[in-house]
């Protein structure tokens, strides 16, 4: 399927996941082995050189791999025997070398690490970007008053800044978390028929060693056929990351509902219309990025699912990983990007923030006044005067601080300068502005560290 590829992918991504980049890691694979096999003096020089030479995707049908492949239950056998009858054609004894002491499984996990570490350099160009978008934002806004609601209902006074830098905080999170696990994960796999390398006759160490310097991977202790936690720990990472840029798209798509429009996505033609509503002005953006919130957790799920493997190598849980970890780096990509080109130019209604923060005709600031009177009659006592008092204002429709005023006894324990400083929202919001300054700038030192 190819009709949403644009919808929740792009064009970058799409290329590196490809049917025909997989294939040309796989080559890549290949033509690496046969260079550090020659390093080595396990195969002649010449023999590398034309067996790296015929390792390029367009020289092969792909279709015709496709169906061979469905009868070996791997792509390596038959591209691996199509390479070997190729290179045999110019060089008989060059063709004898091609493939040699590896095993199809070498084949396959390498040439995913090798996709994946592309992936992962995307992913984490996109995360900087976000990063960034979100950063700026939280400064412009980090006093910009807005509700913050706790159950779907108004609670308290918060800052736009301070929901922004959460946002970013955990993005941040993240990126310490794919910078962390990318040095476990994006590693060589390279053991031959069960781990051992037995077939290079002693050489498989110094060999592997080689091919990871080709391929300019990690060179893990030991071959790790059916040890899956390096790439079920890529899988989770991507789906926590998944996890909050669903959570920031479900909180833009509620602040852009009609009745609150604290929010809305940029506009433009063709851009979140309506096919039958003209006046329609849809989150696209949040749509995509939650179906991809929704769909991440079972994949990874089956990630997790296919860790224990039998013996040496796995019957149908290695397999089961072929199609699923690309499928995750798809959608938690694709959600990452689509984002990242979205923020930037987010709209943000701070009129209708602030009409909002008076709908409750004052009730929001109920826990200011409580928390006051607290140290003068009792927080216990406190707390039930004014819930009573926001019953009244609520049931006669009128405001909170007029309800107050008539409560006898309170003149006693407030002055009505005291009232109207509780009354203004600058005086209840906390450290907000201080959280926002503090995350800010540890996401302006955040340092890529590959």
């Amino acid at each position: 399927m190819s009709l949403f590829d644009e919808l929740f992918s792009f064009a970058e991504l799409q290329k590196i996941l490809s049917d025909e980049t997989r294939i040309q890691r796989m080559l890549d694979f290949e033509a690496a082995l046969a260079k550090a096999e020659a390093r080595a003096g396990a195969i002649p020089e010449g023999s590398a050189r034309k067996i790296a030479e015929f390792c390029r995707v367009e020289r092969f049908d792909l279709s015709f791999i496709t169906k061979q492949a469905a009868r070996s239950g791997n792509v390596p056998i038959p591209l691996v025997k199509l390479l070997t009858e190729d290179v045999a054609q110019q060089d008989k004894d060059a063709a004898r070398f091609v493939h040699w002491g590896a095993t199809s499984q070498d084949v396959i996990d390498t040439g995913m690490i090798l996709q994946l570490r592309d992936a992962l350099d995307l992913i984490d160009k996109d995360s900087a970007r976000l990063t960034d978008s979100l950063a700026t934002l939280a400064t412009e806004h980090r006093a910009t008053p807005v509700v913050a609601r706790t159950w779907m209902q108004q609670a308290l006074p918060t800052t736009f800044g301070f929901i922004l830098a959460g946002w970013l905080d955990a993005l941040l999170r993240h990126r310490k978390r794919l910078q962390e696990c990318r040095a476990r994960v994006l590693c060589l796999q390279f053991g031959g028929a069960v781990g051992t390398l037995a077939a290079l006759a002693g050489r498989g160490p110094d060999i592997a060693k080689a091919l990871a310097d080709e391929l300019r991977l990690s060179l893990p202790a030991a071959p790790w056929h059916t040890h899956r936690d390096r790439l079920a720990e890529i899988a989770a990472v991507l789906g926590l990351l998944t996890g909050t840029l669903g959570k920031i798209a479900r909180d833009i798509s509620l602040h852009s509902q009609t009745e609150i429009g604290e929010l809305c996505e940029p506009g433009g033609e063709g851009r979140g219309g309506s096919s039958t509503m003209p006046h329609k002005r849809n989150p696209v953006t949040c749509a995509i990025v939650l179906q991809a919130a929704i769909r991440v957790p079972a994949l990874v799920s089956t990630m997790l699912s296919a860790m224990p493997q039998e013996y040496e190598r796995g019957l149908g849980n290695w397999h089961a990983e072929w199609e699923t970890l690309p499928q995750i780096l798809w959608l938690a990509g694709g959600a990452l990007h689509h984002l990242a080109e979205m923020l930037p130019s987010l709209d943000v209604h701070k009129d209708r923030m602030l009409q909002n923060l008076e709908m409750t005709r004052g009730m929001i600031f109920a826990e200011a006044v409580s928390m006051a009177l607290a140290d003068r009659m009792g927080k216990m006592p406190a707390h039930l005067l004014l819930e009573s008092a926001s019953t009244k204002a609520r049931a006669e429709h009128r405001h909170l601080k007029e309800v107050l005023r008539e409560e006898p006894g309170l003149r006693s324990h407030l002055t009505p300068a005291d009232m109207e400083s509780l009354f203004d929202i600058r005086n209840y919001l906390g450290s907000a502005e201080q959280f926002v300054d503090q995350i800010v700038a540890h996401a302006r030192s955040f340092v890529t560290t590959h």
